[in-house]
């Protein structure tokens, strides 16, 4: 079975572009590399629900109780189960554009205390002991700030499940600044996380090559009997 690799972030912290740098490198390197894109809003019931959910159609972000909104993530991941796990059989690492950590880091910022410590065990028991998820060998998270990530949302092309600059969570701050501090807070407390700063030390935003070389330095030592 393949290596599982997730790259997560806060939106637009380039989380797609980097996927797929680091599939095009691994792959110049020899090996049986594809990839899969999470949400997958055309592709699946949940998926297209949760197109429903950040366009608004259900209520506000505060309306939907952050244990339903991770059931339609958690139920698109597990619509696309099998396809997964066939990427898994036919190559030698996978490369995620978002897994279950998001949803761990997405949902819990809407909580605080032990109700987010407790949302956190009931997301990871559903997405990996119910529907039966494989677990990532290794989760490298972009760590943006949520200004910076405003910024680069703007300058997204449209996407398929929305016709608005921004959605739900993108247009909110301070919201996907409490995603952000949950992000760097499971990546610090799991030894599978590797945090990469999409910024530089004076504010300013990296070079897509300066991430991408150091993503793709941070996976092979992970792939060390593949690189």
């Amino acid at each position: 079975m393949a290596t599982l690799i997730a790259i997560e972030g806060i939106d637009g912290a380039g989380k797609g572009t980097q996927a797929g740098r680091l599939v095009s490198s691994l792959r110049e390197m020899g090996l049986r590399v594809d990839t899969l894109q999470f949400p997958r809003y055309s592709a699946t019931n949940f998926g297209g629900a949760i197109g429903d959910f950040l366009n608004g159609r259900f209520g506000s972000l505060n309306q939907v109780h952050p244990q339903l909104a991770a059931v339609l993530y958690a139920g698109d991941r597990f619509e696309s189960r099998p396809l997964l796990m066939q990427l898994m059989e036919d190559n030698d690492v996978v490369v995620l554009d978002r897994f279950v950590g998001s949803n761990l880091a997405h949902q819990s910022a809407k909580l605080d205390g032990a109700e987010r410590t407790a949302l956190v065990d009931w997301i990871e028991n559903i997405e990996y002991e119910v529907f039966q998820l494989p677990r990532p060998a290794l989760t490298v998270l972009i760590d943006m700030s949520s200004q910076m990530s405003r910024e680069l949302v703007s300058r997204k092309a449209t996407r398929d499940y929305t016709d608005q600059e921004a959605d739900l969570q993108e247009s909110d701050l301070p919201y996907l600044e409490r995603v952000r501090r949950c992000y760097l807070a499971l990546a610090h407390s799991r030894l599978d996380w590797r945090t990469i700063h999409g910024l530089s030390e004076d504010g300013s935003l990296r070079t897509i090559d300066d991430v991408g070389t150091e993503i793709q330095t941070v996976v092979c030592e992970h792939l060390s009997h593949l690189c």
